[in-house]
């Protein structure tokens, strides 16, 4: 069950008479209310000799409290909330519903139980078989304002209590680590004028990119630049040298007036706030960018071997040292944010996009520096460093690749132990987003035959990446030895031999993990079972 705030509003009746509506496509039936700060049938509109309904009375009383008020009262007093069942849940009574609404005003402090009198006036209507509508009125019977205090994270309570308590699909908790979502409107404006993305998620990735390859506020805001990305200073009222906050914007991204629209950091993402982002640097390190081609060869390995170590410190040290592992899975995020930028991968910058909110800790806070995470932020600047000085992406990074994806599943574990469920299924996308791409890297173009008719064609010389991959992921030591086949005797050495058919596909990158979820979106409870011998947690 999912549970959805609506922005404040003014017009009580309007959204009354919306409600009551058949709908935009006609999907509204038998409206009626079923919970209220009244009985149900005290307050349910009067039908009208010409079928309609009269809601001035109901609207009314919905009202009084905020009319005696005045100019005490909000200036956006309609408080509005839907709540949903999945599409697969059973079909809850009109009682189940009442009983959910009642929960959910009394988890809110809107109308507490024992305050139906003195608390808000508020009714729930249903108007189609999955889902209900809460409207209240932000005014207290007992003349007295009332306060909100994370509703948003009040309802999602009371949606996790209705699936425990009406065996309902489990969804995850919230756990503060979230992005900000784009609005409805931001998505509307980005489809009409043909963008692929809402202009909020492309400026987050814009900025997480620049963030995880700088080391210092001039090179962040450098990153920022030749990204093509507006940026927008605010400076302290008593240091008009000191910067306090940014905003950021997109070129094609305008309003009404031509002007552009600007994003703070913050309303990015919680990491990515000024004060959050000034922390990143509080030991800044300008990384070597005079590499010979043997050593830029060899940045991929290095940045491939301190995954690998990250991936080993986040299994060690997720029950024992929490921290270190919170370190190494932001540094992760910040690693695998470069390389899907220097490499130009859709799969990868899908899978960073994923990884992004199984790495963040609630609240945004940015964990204390390790030494596991100094080394992977360092690997990323240097590979963020060469990309942006020679614009080089004609590497083939198979065995970092693998390294991120186990590193993921490292961290999916890590939060799987931690019980925070959104972020194992995050983790474990990233995973699979890894694997995909690393099954997609070539190496070595197919050759063309050039052999002579009649001759066995030689083998193809098996690739530094793949060898290394086959050695750090071999395949299962149970998989069954294939029957020996019988010596062949003199006459049938005559005779001609079958078509070889080509052998099956040998796997290559980590173990692809079947995330078995029970949920809308993302879920309270995750088992992870890898497919074909792999470890189960």
């Amino acid at each position: 069950m999912i549970g959805k705030i609506c922005p404040l509003g003014q017009n009580v009746a309007g959204l009354i008479r919306y409600i009551y509506s058949p709908g935009r496509r006609e999907e509204h039936t038998d409206p009626h209310i079923i919970a209220g700060y009244r009985h149900p049938a005290d307050l349910e509109p009067a039908l009208r000799p010409d079928g309609g309904r009269d809601f001035r009375r109901l609207v009314g009383l919905l009202k009084l409290p905020h009319d005696v008020l005045g100019q005490w009262g909000y200036a956006k007093p309609v408080w509005h909330c839907s709540m949903r069942a999945a599409p697969e849940d059973r079909l809850l009574s009109d009682d189940e519903w009442a009983q959910i609404a009642h929960d959910a005003m009394h988890r809110t402090g809107l109308a507490p139980y024992v305050q139906q009198d003195e608390a808000v006036r508020w009714i729930a209507v249903r108007h189609g078989p999955d889902h209900i509508h809460i409207v209240a009125m932000l005014a207290r019977q007992d003349r007295t304002r009332p306060r909100l205090s994370n509703d948003r994270l009040r309802v999602r309570d009371a949606c996790i209590a209705a699936e425990r308590r009406y065996g309902l699909r489990s969804t995850a908790p919230a756990d503060r680590t979230a992005n900000r979502c784009p609005t409805r409107a931001e998505v509307e404006k980005s489809a009409r004028r043909g963008m692929t993305e809402p202009p909020r998620i492309i400026l987050r990735r814009h900025v997480a990119t620049a963030a995880a390859a700088a080391g210092s506020a001039e090179e962040f805001f450098a990153r920022l630049d030749e990204a093509g990305v507006r940026i927008r200073l605010r400076h302290s009222a008593r240091n008009t040298g000191e910067v306090t906050g940014f905003s950021v914007g997109l070129p094609e991204d305008t309003a009404k007036d031509g002007e552009p629209v600007w994003y703070g950091g913050a309303k990015l993402a919680s990491d990515l706030s000024w004060p959050r982002l000034c922390q990143r640097w509080a030991t800044p390190s300008r990384p070597d960018l005079s590499l010979s081609a043997e050593e830029a060869g060899r940045l991929w390995d290095y940045a491939a071997r301190v995954c690998a170590d990250a991936a080993e410190q986040v299994r060690s040290c997720s029950g024992t040292n929490p921290e270190v592992a919170a370190d190494a899975a932001c540094a992760a995020a910040d690693a695998l944010r470069v390389a899907a930028a220097a490499l130009g991968s859709r799969v990868l910058r899908q899978a960073a996009d994923e990884f992004d909110r199984a790495a963040r800790q609630p609240y945004g806070h940015i964990p204390a520096p390790t030494p596991v995470g100094r080394q992977l932020r360092q690997a990323a600047r240097l590979i963020s460093a060469y990309s942006y000085v020679t614009h080089d992406r004609t590497f083939a990074p198979l065995v970092l690749i693998i390294r991120l994806a186990a590193l993921a599943e490292a961290v999916a574990e890590l939060r799987q132990n931690q019980e925070r469920a959104a972020q194992a299924a995050a983790a474990l996308r990233a995973a699979q987003h890894l694997d995909s791409a690393s099954r997609k890297a070539s190496p070595f173009p197919p050759r063309r035959a050039t052999h002579a008719p009649g001759r066995r064609q030689p083998s193809a010389p098996e690739s530094e990446a793949g060898r290394l991959a086959a050695q750090s992921f071999p395949s299962s030591p149970f998989r069954p030895d294939r029957p020996s086949a019988p010596a062949q005797t003199g006459s049938d050495q005559n005779m001609p031999r079958p078509p070889r058919r080509p052998p099956p596909p040998r796997p290559r990158g980590p173990t692809r993990w079947v995330c078995q979820l029970n949920g809308v979106t993302s879920f309270p409870f995750v088992t992870c079972v890898p497919r074909s011998g792999g470890r189960q947690t």
